[in-house]
């Protein structure tokens, strides 16, 4: 019942859409009609508007994170876990959005440190090496997510293999169409616009 209760505060507060809020409190339009469709920080950047991206970057982790560590204060460990997974999957899937939210890269490294700050630092720092090099966010994403269980597997927080391994999949499974796009070499690059 007490995991049920963490996963449902979780969830609602991951089901934020931080993205949206920021771009039409500054005239930005609604995100879903610009660029990729998308919610999220690299949609917003899109818009030109670097402040904004900024701001929904910092909140869609801080939801996550802020699941994470009242969950931790208040029950435990495996409270905040289930809070993480569960911030995560409302930022994906959000109520509010008819459950079409975002991919859910901020939230991830919010939640990843949170959970454990040596195992998001390193995850953080692999999406920004691959971004200074790539200059392709989904492609920095995509490689965070995957080291993200190795890390845990490293620092020795097994706990933390099945709920990383958990996002990863999902960041996956949302980047289906990006993955496409790196395959064949259409990918926008970071500030671009999406044709």
């Amino acid at each position: 019942m007490i995991a049920l209760i963490w996963a449902a505060i979780g969830y609602l507060l991951g089901s934020i859409p931080f993205g949206m809020v920021i771009a039409r409190a500054m005239g930005l339009g609604d995100l879903r009609q610009i660029g990729s469709g998308n919610i999220g920080a690299t949609n917003v950047l899109r818009t030109g508007n670097k402040p904004a991206a900024l701001a929904t970057l910092l909140l869609d982790a801080g939801k996550g994170a802020i699941a994470v560590l009242l969950a931790r204060y208040f029950v435990g460990e495996s409270a905040a876990i289930v809070a993480a997974g569960a911030a995560f999957l409302g930022h994906c899937f959000p109520v509010w959005l008819n459950f079409k939210g975002g991919k859910g890269v901020a939230t991830f490294l919010g939640t990843l440190i949170a959970l454990d700050w040596r195992m998001g630092l390193m995850a953080c720092a692999v999406w920004l090496l691959v971004a200074l090099i790539a200059r392709i966010s989904s492609l920095s994403a995509l490689i965070a997510a995957a080291t993200a269980p190795i890390f845990a597997w490293a620092l020795g927080r097994t706990d933390l293999i099945l709920v990383s391994l958990f996002m990863a999949v999902l960041i996956f499974i949302r980047h289906q169409a990006n993955i496409a796009r790196l395959l064949d070499g259409t990918e926008p690059r970071i500030g671009g616009k999406k044709k």
